[in-house]
Parts: C-alpha cells; sequence; structure tokens
C-alpha cells in the first residue's frame, strides 16, 4: 500500500500545477481532480469497513476536502487515507471480514489491501493519462493485485498491462477487448464451527510451494492433497481456465482462526451437471466432526446452483474413516468407479439435489 500510494504521489506532484479540473482523466467521465479525490476516498472508506468491522452495508460517511483545497492539498490527502488504510490493515486480524459488495458482499485484510492498491494503481494511469504523463508501476504490485482480485483472468507475460486490459483500460494481442469487469474477492462458505476460505492464485502458489498460504495451521497441516490442489489451481490460473468457485477451500476454525483442513473440487460441474468433491484433515484436527461439516457445507453451497444436479465423491474401499465422513454428510454409495492393477476399485458415493 505504501509504495502504491508513494509512487503514484511522486507522478502525479510533478504536475500539481495544471488543470486537473479541466482535464479528463483518461477513459473515464471523471475530470482528474475527481478522480484523485475518488482514490482518498476509497482508500478511507476501506480503512472504515475493516476498522469499524461493517459485515451489511458501507460505513455511512464521505471524505469532503475543505474549500479552496489546491492539487497538491489532495495529494497530502492521498497520502494520508494511505497511511490510514495501511496502519488498519496491519492492526486487523486476519480473520475479520468486512462488507464488499463484489462479489461474495465481504472481504478481509488481503481483499481489502488488494483493492486498495488496485485504486491507487489504475486511477494514477487514469489522471496520468489525462495529464500527458507516463506512468508505469512495479510489476510486483500489478500481479499481486491479479493473484488475489482477478483469479480468472489468465495472467499473461506483462502483468500491467493485463491488469489493464482487465479493467477495460488497454488491449492485450489475441485477447477481446474488456468492456464490463468485476473484481473478485475470495468465496467464504460459511458452516457452524468452520470457514471455508477459497484460495487465491496467491495463497495457491505459496501453498504449492511449501508455504502457509496465508494460513495459521494446526500441527501437521497443510496437508499434501491441500498442497496438490492448489498447484493445480495454479496451473488452471496460469491458463486462464480457473473458475475461483470451483477451486479449492481451506476449512479455518471459527473458535481460533486455524487452518485445519482443505476441501474442494476437482473442477467445474460437467455437462451433466456433476461436480466431484474431496478433501483432507490435519490429524491433530480430526475426530471432532470438522470433515463432515465441510464436506456437508460446501454440498449444499454446490447444489443450490442452478448448474448443479449432483455432488460426486470417491474414496478408497480400505479407508473406513472417510467412507463415514461421508456417509454422514448424506452421500449414498453409487458404485466401483475404476480398477488398480488388480486391486478393488475406488468406491464412488454421490449426493443430488
Amino acid at each position: 500500500m505504501e509504495a502504491a500510494v508513494a509512487g503514484s504521489v511522486a507522478l502525479l506532484a510533478t504536475a500539481a500545477d495544471r488543470g486537473w479540473e479541466a482535464a479528463r482523466a483518461g477513459r473515464l467521465e471523471w475530470s482528474c481532480r475527481y478522480t484523485a479525490e475518488h482514490v482518498a476516498g476509497d482508500l478511507i472508506t476501506y480503512a472504515g469497513q475493516l476498522a469499524g468491522r461493517a459485515t451489511t452495508a458501507y460505513v455511512p460517511f464521505e471524505i469532503t476536502l475543505d474549500e479552496g483545497t489546491g492539487n497538491e492539498g489532495v495529494l497530502r490527502v492521498i497520502e494520508t487515507t494511505g497511511a490510514l488504510l495501511a496502519a488498519t490493515l496491519r492492526t486487523t486480524p486476519r480473520e475479520v471480514r468486512a462488507f464488499h459488495p463484489y462479489p461474495y458482499r465481504s472481504a478481509n485484510r488481503e481483499g481489502f489491501a488488494a483493492m486498495g492498491v488496485a485504486e491507487v494503481l489504475l486511477h494514477t494511469h487514469d489522471i496520468a493519462a489525462g495529464l500527458g504523463l507516463s506512468y508505469e508501476p512495479p510489476a510486483g504490485l500489478c500481479a499481486d493485485v491479479l493473484t488475489r482480485l482477478f483469479p480468472h483472468v489468465r495472467p499473461g507475460g506483462d502483468a500491467w498491462r493485463t491488469l489493464l486490459w482487465a479493467t477495460g483500460r488497454g488491449e492485450l494481442p489475441g485477447r477481446a477487448p474488456v468492456t464490463e469487469w468485476r473484481w473478485r474477492n475470495n468465496l467464504v462458505v460459511p458452516a457452524e464451527r468452520l470457514t471455508l476460505q477459497g484460495v487465491t492464485p496467491a495463497a495457491a502458489t505459496d501453498l504449492a510451494a511449501g508455504g502457509d498460504g496465508g494460513f495459521a495451521w494446526v500441527d501437521g497441516g497443510p496437508l499434501e492433497g491441500t498442497r496438490f490442489s492448489a498447484g493445480m489451481v495454479l496451473k488452471a490460473y496460469e491458463a486462464g481456465t480457473h473458475r475461483p468457485e470451483w477451486g479449492v477451500f481451506v476449512l479455518v476454525r471459527r473458535a481460533d482462526g486455524r487452518a485445519v483442513g482443505g476441501i474442494g473440487f476437482h473442477g467445474a460441474p460437467d455437462e451433466d451437471g456433476r461436480v466431484e468433491i474431496g478433501y483432507d484433515l490435519a490429524e491433530a484436527a480430526r475426530g471432532n466432526g470438522y470433515a463432515t461439516e465441510g464436506l456437508r457445507a460446501l454440498s449444499a453451497w454446490a447444489l443450490d446452483r442452478d448448474e448443479v444436479t449432483s455432488v460426486f465423491a470417491t474414496t478408497e474401499p480400505h479407508n473406513a474413516a472417510s467412507q463415514a465422513v461421508i456417509a454422514r454428510a448424506g452421500f449414498r454409495r453409487a458404485a466401483v468407479v475404476e480398477e488398480h492393477g488388480g486391486e478393488s476399485g475406488q468406491y464412488a458415493y454421490e449426493l443430488r439435489r
């Protein structure tokens, strides 16, 4: 956040003596002056959402600049609101989620940080275009925004150009122009004692590389199944085929914010409306019904979608514990789906709408 704001203010300060009110901000209908004030307003709004723990709507306030404030004063306000958001991000626990309408009506501190950075980068681009300035932010900032807010967008080789294209501000060879867009914070599915938190490409990258994905895990987690699934998310993201709602989720305990396992889909529903689901649970968290609770919650979420008619799961014949979890979640035995070198095949289970 600090780097994005500092780069923006340093560039725009070189044109603070120009007429921002009369200059249109790039492709926007706004003036450069209004766009700069909008950035400050967004930054303080995001800080307010997190600090106020707003869960159902925006906190009802807005920022108003004093009459007679010049362009340098506007930049000072952007610096200040950026610092307030950065301080809020540092002091907000990871499990806090606050209201934001797109697309799942909430975001955590990582989401608000990415949205704040996106506002600064994109609107600095707009203002710079209106004032005839050249602007290119650090590639790492752009890539981070893409991995957190645009998981449905194939990243490409140039993160800044990809971000501009994804927000209708530029063109990319071989890709159709974008005329409508929304960023996407991660989906969170609530359960009784758990929350199922969608894994972003940013988190998947870290998990696949042996990290914690930004989660605080119980002893023994994450398991290899979660890391493997994160790697599949990363491959789909890089190929431009990732559909976040049909990806991987981490099971997080409400009581202490600790991650206890992973759960997710093997891909989007097929043409028959069937979607496959799998899960794993750290040994330290077993015996508490967490796997059953997570499986019930995610299966119910899937079956509420019009495109899904059934949820499918498989397990090895010798894995009695997994079979018990699947049965408690309401699945019924369907078939033996394949053979493995003369050994009995996997058991298949199905839960229908």
